[in-house]
């Protein structure tokens, strides 16, 4: 069952393709992103706004989002507690 998570504006992320959140400050991360972009591999769901997590998914994609990594963090595991409940009822 897939698991959507809003990672900002209205966009939504498969929440079991996720294999990190991390935050896009350092400088490996930074060229991480600009290679990302240049292979295309990037996609900005920042809406113009400033790029404060990049989320790293299982096909080797990179979603730069507007959100804080705890943001997406925590709607993550809300998510998968919601998941948890409802597997057990």
């Amino acid at each position: 069952m897939e698991k959507l998570v809003s990672v900002g504006f209205g966009n939504m992320v498969n929440a079991n393709k996720i294999i990190a959140v991390i935050s896009p400050e350092s400088a490996p991360v930074k060229r991480l992103i600009q290679a990302a972009k240049e292979e295309g591999t990037a996609i900005d769901v920042t809406q113009g706004r400033k790029t404060k997590s990049v989320i790293v998914m299982e096909n080797g994609q990179y979603l730069l989002s507007a959100l804080q990594t705890e943001t997406i963090s925590n709607r993550i595991q809300a998510g998968t507690k919601t998941s948890e409940t409802e597997v057990q009822s």
